[in-house]
């Protein structure tokens, strides 16, 4: 059995709304982050400030906390209303801000705990200390980083550090990629991203001549570090995070708690309640494009897929039999009627529905061309795990304790008590009935967030107690002790930040500053030739659209430190535009150029 960690960890969890931040809370997660009605990186998981109040006191019940992401870069009038915005969030009790722009920092903000986002490409630990210098609370450090990059970033600084575990992965340093932005105008910096890593590009050299033609060549797998959980805790991770704002409700439940009953193993959660779920998580039945390590252990091999962009799902097994209008798999899963199943053929993803299943035979929708035995095939939607999670009962319950005394009830958690008087007219004919009785009403849960786990009755009269009363002086005092839990719940306030020098590597376009107000305090901190973003100024020509550790050169064999030929390489997209690429083998990361 492992030994746990003393010091209590985060899992921290994606929401698009609120009944996804809700589920969420109730599978396992510690906080949740997720996006105000503007401002945040992703604009299409956005929500109104009703919404997040109700979420935040349905999560401080739990201890859980809710952090609010403002972090695109904004123009100056933007600035204005997102000071408004933080200022609301702060009145409701928000946990933390996930902030982008350091011209937010030169405002009139309110004491709310400040995290810098993934797109302020947090990966060196002069970036780090930078943050933790200017009073930043948490620093959301880049996933290209390896443990022992973070491990040392945690040795050299006092800052809270979150970590990506699970979930999509951007083929660019996140807040350094201009390519949705150069192509079409949609700034992945303000929350508009196309997505242009997952469409079709040919690489070919500066002759002309094709080394591969209409691929994936960008598209990277989906990150999933569950072996990895207990070394990141030991290198000093303060929060796990699975990405995922846009993922649908059963993709949160699902993953939310995987993790949760991983991070039990080795560390104490931060929040309250205990999980009694009714279904076994498994992240292969969820989205995933195949999974990959990628760098937390230096460098995984298997971080890429160049035949598609799209969810494969489960491997099942191959296929072993093919017949006129269906066709049989070596597998020992069940297929159900609706699954989804998809294989590769020629190069493509492609995919079918189960119409029916019929002695071992799978009779799909539409009968693939070209499928032969020994292919492959995946399972990219399973219909009765989806139904399963869909309807999952799965309960987080918080323990309490219970005392009737001669004239009172009283409740407590363990930290917060609460009592009520209670009143009877007879003593109770069988003592040992009443008893029996009284703890069977009072350890009904119903829709409540508690559980009583103890009953202590100290009196020698034993009340007769109908069980009706009962119910309504258990629901009464539930209901009170939820109160008292969101009445003393406290948010951590911190001081106005200051300015330190900055002396990260990247003092250019590369800063995002996007506004006069981080302009002026990137002139604070010492750097003295302003450029702003690319989003402001579109002068592309010669800059860097994105910087990726996913090296095209390393993925085809064709690495210059193993002796490849030097020859220029060229990126072409699906309308033929090119994109000269430059190789730093010192660090071992490719340039994609804007021409």
């Amino acid at each position: 059995m492992q030994k746990k960690n003393h010091i209590k960890v985060e899992l921290l969890a994606p929401a698009q709304n609120i009944e996804c931040a809700k589920s969420a809370i109730i599978y396992g997660a510690d906080a949740v982050y997720i996006g105000a009605y503007s401002f945040g990186a992703r604009k299409n998981a956005s929500n109104n400030l009703d919404d997040i109040k109700e979420l935040i006191d349905f999560a401080h019940k739990y201890n859980v906390k809710i952090y609010v992401t403002v972090n695109t870069i904004l123009d100056d009038r933007e600035l204005i209303e997102a000071e408004k915005l933080i200022q609301k969030l702060y009145e409701i009790k928000t946990d933390a801000i996930i902030i982008q722009d350091m011209g937010l920092l030169e405002l009139d903000l309110p004491p709310i705990e400040l995290h810098a986002s993934t797109q302020c490409n947090i990966r060196t630990l002069e970036k780090v200390k930078f943050f933790e210098n200017i009073g930043i609370k948490r620093a959301i450090l880049a996933r290209e980083l390896s443990l022992e990059q973070i491990r040392k970033i945690k040795q050299n600084t006092d800052i809270e550090l979150e970590c990506f575990i699970h979930g999509a992965l951007c083929v660019s340093y996140s807040g350094n990629c201009y390519m949705s932005s150069f192509i079409g105008g949609r700034s992945a910096n303000r929350g508009e991203c196309a997505q242009a890593c997952r469409k079709k590009y040919s690489l070919a050299d500066k002759n002309g001549n094709y080394i591969l033609k209409d691929k994936y060549l960008l598209s990277l797998k989906d990150l999933c570090l569950k072996d990895y959980i207990e070394q990141m805790i030991k290198a000093g991770v303060t929060s796990f995070k699975i990405e995922g704002r846009l993922k649908d409700e059963n993709y949160v439940k699902n993953t939310v708690l995987f993790y949760r009953k991983i991070l039990d193993k080795f560390a104490p959660k931060t929040s309250d309640g205990e999980i009694t779920e009714d279904f076994k998580p498994d992240i292969n039945k969820t989205f995933n494009r195949g999974y990959t390590t990628y760098f937390i252990k230096g460098y995984d091999d298997n971080i890429f897929n160049f035949d598609t962009p799209k969810s494969t799902g489960e491997f099942l097994g191959v296929i072993n039999k093919v017949l006129k209008n269906g066709f049989s798999i070596n597998t020992n899963k069940k297929i159900s009627n609706g699954d989804g199943l998809c294989f590769f053929i020629e190069g493509g993803l492609k995919g079918c529905y189960v119409n029916k299943v019929e002695n071992d035979i799978i009779y799909p929708n539409i009968m693939p061309k070209n499928l032969k035995t020994g292919d492959k095939i995946y399972r990219n939607s399973d219909t009765e795990f989806e139904k399963t999670v869909k309807n999952s009962k799965t309960k987080r319950l918080i323990k309490t304790n219970l005392v009737i005394n001669d004239k009172e009830i009283i409740l407590n958690d363990g930290i917060y008590f609460v009592q009520i008087p209670y009143q009877f007219d007879e003593i109770a004919q069988n003592k040992e009935k009443m008893i029996e009785n009284i703890k069977t009403s009072f350890k009904k849960t119903g829709d409540s967030i508690f559980y009583v786990d103890e009953i202590q009755i100290i009196t020698d009269k034993i009340p007769f107690l109908k069980i009706s009363y009962m119910n309504e002086l258990r629901r009464e005092l539930f209901k009170l002790l939820e109160f008292e839990r969101i009445k003393n719940y406290k948010t951590n306030h911190f001081n106005k930040t200051v300015c330190a020098k900055y002396e990260d590597v990247y003092k250019d376009y590369r800063l995002n500053i996007h506004n006069k107000k981080s302009e002026e305090f990137y002139k604070k901190c010492g750097v003295e030739d302003i450029e702003y973003s690319l989003e402001k100024t579109r002068d592309f020509k010669n800059k860097e659209l994105m910087r990726t550790k996913h090296c095209l050169r390393r993925a085809l064999n064709m690495c210059l430190k193993k002796g490849a030929e030097n020859k220029e390489l060229f990126l072409i997209d699906e309308k033929n535009k090119k994109y000269p690429l430059k190789f730093d083998c010192k660090n071992c990361e490719m340039a994609i150029i804007a021409q």
